[in-house]
């Protein structure tokens, strides 16, 4: 349980609930993240049109890359409420058991062409704390691997998202 208030759908703003009880309508369930942001509807907005831009809507990058970059940044940040999250999701996208299996093993246990696996590399090193260390020559790494710059961008973007909701999960509890 949530370390912080997860308001029920009476306590909620209209709009936010109506969006919360088609949610619980289409997956049967409402998840602590989404009762937590709902606390505050601005937050929970905000955060409902970057994940629909990122994460749902058809983007440059598979989805499948999409949720790989989801569950490994998750993963790298301890939010294990995330990696399961996303492990259902690219289930529910037809990604095959393996490959989930091996990216929550690690990125040394995937087996991925090497375009991808060079994007992964530079995700994790984005998401590090250590990301102001980067450089043109690993940004240009990934460009010669054959994504352009507005996909590098739309990677870049994801591990942001899931660095952001990574810390709001674990610094308020939630799944604890």
């Amino acid at each position: 349980m949530a370390y912080i208030h997860l308001p029920e759908f009476e306590e909620m703003e209209e709009e936010v609930r109506k969006s919360l009880e088609a949610v619980e309508k289409k997956l049967g369930e409402v998840g602590e993240i989404s009762k937590m942001l709902a606390l505050r509807p601005d937050i929970f907005k905000a955060t409902t049109v970057i994940f629909r831009t990122l994460m749902v809507n058809k983007t440059e990058l598979d989805s499948s890359v999409k949720e790989t970059i989801a569950i490994l940044i998750s993963k790298e940040n301890g939010c294990k409420i995330c990696v399961g999250e996303h492990e259902r999701i690219a289930r529910m996208l037809g990604m095959p058991e393996e490959r989930i299996n091996a990216v929550i093993e690690g990125l040394e246990n995937m087996q991925v062409p090497e375009k991808e696996r060079v994007l992964y590399q530079f995700c994790q090193k984005c998401a590090s704390k250590e990301n102001y260390k980067i450089l043109r020559e690993d940004v240009d790494r990934v460009r010669a691997a054959g994504y352009s710059d507005s996909q590098i961008l739309e990677a870049v973007t994801i591990v942001g998202y899931f660095n952001y909701i990574n810390t709001i999960t674990n610094s308020l509890g939630v799944g604890k």
